[in-house]
């Protein structure tokens, strides 16, 4: 009869246990475990409005020439607000053309979020469906993308930049960019 009362005690245990196990894990998990299958390639074509100035279209053509850095982000985002002084520094050094692209926000949004923490982006492009982020594989906000001057994606990171990952990562996959023109 005791081990009728203690049996879904035990059960409960072996389950917490068990999904403690799980989140601990996925903590740990490397956020980049899905490599994007777009580096190496020609990033999409796109044609997206300038946050800015709705009637000038961008493409991805008009990118070309020079690399460049995408940053995906969004108002709504609270990790692209925890990067944001980060992106703001890096794109300080006006080593790259850092582009913003501004996913599933509303343009009014994004305007005041940026007159209020700063826009270090030299072109935001808004895309208020979502549509390009398909073409992209974008999981989530933010993301950030090197692009190379022939349009090929060189590197992806999934999450908040860091110092470090711009230092060990970024800086080191834009030194090929810049090599490569």
């Amino acid at each position: 009869m005791t081990t009728r009362r203690w049996l879904p005690m035990a059960v409960f245990a072996v389950l917490a246990v068990l999904l403690a196990a799980g989140v601990w894990m996925s903590r740990r998990a490397d956020r980049d475990a899905l490599p994007s299958p777009l580096i190496g390639k020609t990033a999409p074509e796109f044609a997206l409005r300038d946050l800015f100035n709705p009637d000038h279209v961008v493409r991805l053509k008009d990118l070309r020439g020079e690399p460049f850095v995408l940053n995906v982000w969004g108002s709504w985002c609270v990790a692209c607000r925890e990067e944001h002084p980060t992106l703001t520094a890096f794109a300080e050094t006006k080593r790259v053309r850092v582009i913003g692209y501004d996913w599933k926000d509303e343009p009014a949004d994004a305007k005041r979020w940026l007159e209020q923490l700063g826009n270090p982006f030299w072109l935001v492009l808004s895309d208020p469906e979502g549509k390009t982020a398909i073409d992209l594989g974008v999981y989530g906000a933010p993301e950030t993308y090197l692009v190379d001057a022939k349009g090929k994606i060189l590197w992806k990171h999934v999450g908040a930049l860091t110092p470090t990952i711009i230092h060990n990562e970024l800086e080191p996959a834009l030194a090929i960019a810049e090599s490569a023109r």
